[in-house]
């Protein structure tokens, strides 16, 4: 009997390299590159290695070339070539690697991975890492932070990890570098909470290590590429309230004797009624002080909150809250607009709930534009004071299709002191309206 031996197919093998090169490599590593018949990878670390390759071998150099790599690989494994990927550090710690895992499927990736360059740092620094967060911008240039900052800004991934953590490293790129960084914390406010060290060059003769350094004096101090940062927090705040802030720690425009607000108890149950997630997107149409969006920011803490206020007074006033004491840090995620509603909103993100507490006069159309725009199973949360306006709702959702709807009354009474004993004041009743689309946004019609 003749028995075939099948040939071992290829698989391609992603090694993790350091700054000085054949030094940082195990002999496992050594042997396989001593075999490529394909290299790919950067050209500062192809020349650490070259005099350990095949004359014969090919070298591609994968700078601004990386979405082409799993084309290389897979073209290489075909013709049953050894392909090798050099990658900076661990591949797989915002390296190459999850991507070629992505493209090519496990099943043909191999990795030898090396220490990541963040825990050279902290070897270093004598620094116990396993508290720290994580984060990347080594990508693209991603432009200055502002304080209009797009949704899908690169830098706004960090910006939240620096609202939730108080150890954080940070891969950079020549763009997205140090001094990027730095001036976003302190647009933030968040520049006196936190240190910074700069790390570049390590594992070569240029490797220089930063004291703790002020965002101030990070802007200005000079270091080599690459580079990584970590932060750490060093002005610790209290940890905010997530919802149901007391009225009077907001900023607010009086009438009479009272703040127009949207109050403490009314808040809580629209609160609930958004049935918000930790990632939704939030619209605030006629944010008024700012109560219910920023609260949202509060729980949507990996989502975003785009508010509206077409009175210039009430719109400075949520900017006030917005840096309050009473909720700050907010995670970087709300953005408050001046401006009257529909204006501006067909550049918002499509949202998962909704808040109206103020249309402006174009109550029925923003209904209508908003369950339009709502996510499947999203919510439109709606306050009124006025019979008027609660009327007008019900008489454009119930000739509305495909949704469902209702409303409810809270009539809240507050307890005063009289003399040694205690009375009951009563607020305005208030109706709060919900609505949730059933099926496709674009299906919702009249």
């Amino acid at each position: 009997m003749t028995q075939t031996i099948a040939r071992q197919k290829q698989k391609c093998t992603v090694i993790g390299i350091l700054e000085d090169g054949e030094k940082s490599l195990n002999q496992t590593a050594i042997n396989i590159l001593q075999n490529a018949d394909v290299l790919i990878g950067s050209p500062r670390f192809m020349a650490t290695i070259r005099h350990l390759l095949k004359d014969t071998a090919e070298k591609k150099d994968f700078s601004g070339n990386i979405l082409n790599v799993p084309r290389w690989v897979q073209t290489a494994l075909d013709e049953n070539k050894q392909v090798v990927v050099l990658a900076t550090g661990d591949p797989l710690c915002h390296g190459i690697g999850s991507y070629l895992v992505k493209k090519l499927g496990i099943e043909q990736c191999h990795f030898i991975p090396n220490i990541s360059m963040f825990q050279l740092a902290f070897a270093r620094l004598g620094l116990a890492w396993q508290n720290i967060k994580i984060c990347s911008v080594h990508s693209k240039d991603m432009g200055d932070w502002s304080a209009a900052a797009p949704y899908d800004h690169g830098m706004r991934p960090l910006l939240r990890a620096c609202h939730k953590h108080d150890l954080i490293v940070v891969y950079t790129s020549p763009e997205n570098s140090p001094k990027r960084i730095a001036k976003m914390l302190e647009i933030e406010t968040l520049g006196d909470q936190f240190e910074m060290i700069i790390a570049s060059a390590l594992g070569t003769e240029n490797e220089k290590t930063s004291d703790w350094l002020s965002m101030e004096q990070a802007q200005s101090y000079v270091y080599d590429e690459p580079n990584l940062v970590i932060l750490k927090r060093s002005n610790k705040t209290e940890k905010p309230v997530l919802m149901g802030v007391y009225d009077d720690q907001y900023e607010q425009r009086m009438a009479g004797n009272k703040g127009l607000i949207t109050k403490q108890e009314i808040r809580a149950v629209s609160l609930a009624k958004m049935q918000l997630r930790h990632d939704s997107i939030v619209w605030d149409i006629g944010a008024g002080s700012g109560s219910i969006g920023l609260e949202c920011a509060q729980l949507c803490a990996d989502g975003y909150v785009y508010a509206i206020e077409k009175n210039q007074a009430d719109y400075d006033i949520v900017l006030k809250n917005k840096y309050a004491s009473a909720v700050l840090p907010t995670p970087g995620n709300y953005h408050i607009e001046l401006g009257k509603a529909p204006q501006g909103l067909e550049n918002w993100q499509d949202p998962d709930a909704i808040f109206i507490g103020g249309s402006g006069g174009n109550l029925a159309e923003l209904i209508l534009l908003c369950l339009q725009r709502l996510k499947v199973g999203g919510r439109l949360v709606m306050n009124f004071i006025t019979l008027e306006n609660l009327q007008t709702a019900c008489d454009t959702l119930k000739n509305i299709e495909n949704i469902e709807w209702n409303y409810i009354q809270m009539h809240i009474s507050r307890s005063k002191p009289i003399l040694k004993m205690h009375r009951l004041e009563a607020e305005n009743p208030v109706f709060i309206v919900t609505a949730s689309t059933l099926i496709e946004k674009q299906q919702v019609s009249k």
